[in-house]
Order: structure tokens, then C-alpha cells, then sequence
């Protein structure tokens, strides 16, 4: 009983596509430059492969702006997909 209440609470999801994808890439690219201005020391750690490519950032900070940058992009795909608006 209990469980088909909880399935009934889940929202349902948006399929994949170009809109979804660019939101998702613009997500990612704010994330990204709110690292670049907020992080203390963007380069510290391992470098990465080519410094130039990925803004002169290090390893920690490119993970750590990228999984801002999905989070980030997750909640406005879900919270425009809501609103009609994808």
C-alpha cells in the first residue's frame, strides 16, 4: 500500500533530447565560470593534460565546477520540465 503511494509521488521524467542537452551545457558553462571567479587556488593538485584547454583549472576544480554544473543543471531541467517550459 505504502508503495504504490510512493511511486505515485515521483514525477515523471523528460526524454533526452537537444533542448534538454543545451540547458544542460549552459548549466555547465555557469557552473564553470562561477568556479573560475569563487575558487581560491584553481590550479592547485594534478594538473590536467592541457592546462589551457580546460582554463588553467586543476584536476579538483574541473571535477568539482563539473559536478556543480550537472547538479545545477539537473534542478533547472526538472524545474523547467515542471513548469512546462521543455
Amino acid at each position: 500500500m505504502v508503495y504504490s503511494t510512493v511511486l505515485a509521488a515521483v514525477p515523471t521524467t523528460l526524454a533526452w533530447g537537444p533542448n534538454v542537452a543545451a540547458v544542460m551545457i549552459i548549466c555547465n558553462i555557469i557552473a564553470i565560470a562561477f568556479g573560475k571567479f569563487t575558487i581560491k587556488y584553481p590550479s592547485a593538485g594534478p594538473a590536467m593534460p592541457s592546462a589551457n584547454l580546460f582554463g588553467g583549472f586543476g584536476l579538483p576544480a574541473v571535477i568539482g565546477t563539473t559536478c556543480f554544473g550537472h547538479i545545477l543543471g539537473a534542478g533547472v531541467i526538472l524545474g523547467l520540465a515542471n513548469m512546462g517550459a521543455l
